[in-house]
């Protein structure tokens, strides 16, 4: 396996360039960062892919409703380019509370929406003039407009290979779709021990319909990391305690709530529904001490390191491509080197 993190961004871009170096020399593989509402991710990327040289870089995500497929294709190959083709495109649908209330677009048709886009990307990257008929996006456009659109095509050099393509996914349909058109599968929260319950026809199904041309589907799964014992890695568990506490009760509405939803399909259906009606009444400290001790023991890799070596295992064999890692502790980079030794 090779070892993914994930970046953030305080607003102090040199201290931003620095920790991407220090993940780099430590040995991470692969560097990917969120974009909600706060800084955008794009311009962070290209900033730091002129301050490294090796990893590659993720966007962890795009949401899909922010900006059109050609503009998503174009960015991806300006990224492409400023890295040295170390880019990868992570897309995702994100929710309807952040793309209705911060980007004014109804969240309608994701899957639709997803296959549009990829396929509209990779049209692009081709260097040919790109006409496509979807469910959600027609190029160029049919009705509606002043008909005088016309295919274009990608006027600099395209990518010498396509860009791999990462999605974030967690619904059924949603992760077959990933599985039959995706290069790599971005998940979070991840239960190994419950992959086959969760995942396992959605992946079956998608890698029916797979191009036997593609590489098999990669993934990208993992969670907090802290070796040994003390505080840190009491404050370890606590902040992933924190973390799942927080998507399961108050990533979305009491209706629709994807995290919700993904807790009750690992089998954990009460604790989901009272970790919900807590945090939304206003009681966030007991929504998070509700979240199981369980969860916490299959998810994270928390413990000594004997421990925490036969987890690492359980993430490789069911098929983990990148072993995402959020290291506590004294010494981040330390435990960064030690559990990719552990991973390869």
């Amino acid at each position: 396996m090779k070892i993914s993190t994930t970046i953030g961004f305080n607003g102090d871009p040199q201290q931003l360039a620095k920790q991407a170096k220090d993940l780099e020399s430590a040995g991470v593989d692969l560097l990917w960062g969120a974009e909600i509402y706060g800084y955008d991710l794009v311009s962070t990327l290209a900033y730091l892919a002129a301050e490294t040289s090796t990893v590659q870089l993720m966007t962890g995500i795009i949401p899909l409703y922010s900006r059109s497929p050609s503009l998503i294709a174009q960015t991806a190959a300006t990224l492409d380019a400023l890295s040295g083709g170390r880019f990868v495109l992570g897309l995702g649908s994100s929710g309807p509370q952040v793309i209705e209330g911060w980007h004014g677009v109804p969240f309608e048709k994701p899957l639709a929406r997803t296959r549009d886009t990829i396929d509209i990307c990779r049209k692009v990257w081709s260097g040919e003039k790109v006409a496509h008929e979807g469910r959600v996006y027609s190029l160029p456009l049919p009705e509606g407009g002043t008909g005088l659109g016309k295919p274009i095509k990608f006027m600099n050099r395209p990518p010498e290979k396509d860009i791999p393509i990462a999605l974030a996914t967690i619904g059924p349909k949603n992760v077959e779709l990933t599985a039959e058109v995706a290069d790599i599968w971005q998940t979070i929260h991840f239960v190994p021990d419950r992959f086959e319950q969760v995942w396992g026809e959605s992946l079956a199904a998608g890698t029916a319909k797979r191009d036997a041309d593609k590489a098999p589907l990669e993934i990208l799964a993992g969670g907090t990391v802290a070796l040994g014992s003390g505080p840190h890695v009491d404050e370890a568990r606590e902040a992933a305690r924190g973390l799942i506490g927080f998507y399961v009760g108050g990533m979305g509405a009491k209706s629709k709530n994807f995290y919700n939803d993904l807790f009750k399909r690992y089998g954990w259906e009460q604790e989901a529904e009272e970790i919900q009606d807590l945090f939304l009444s206003g009681k966030r400290g007991e929504a998070i001490a509700a979240v199981p001790d369980e969860y916490l023991d299959l998810s994270a890799l928390i413990g000594d390191e004997g421990h925490v070596r036969e987890r690492i295992q359980v993430f490789k064999d069911v098929g983990v491509s990148y072993l995402n890692v959020q290291p506590h502790g004294p010494d981040p980079l330390a435990t960064i080197e030690k559990v990719k030794a552990w991973a390869e």
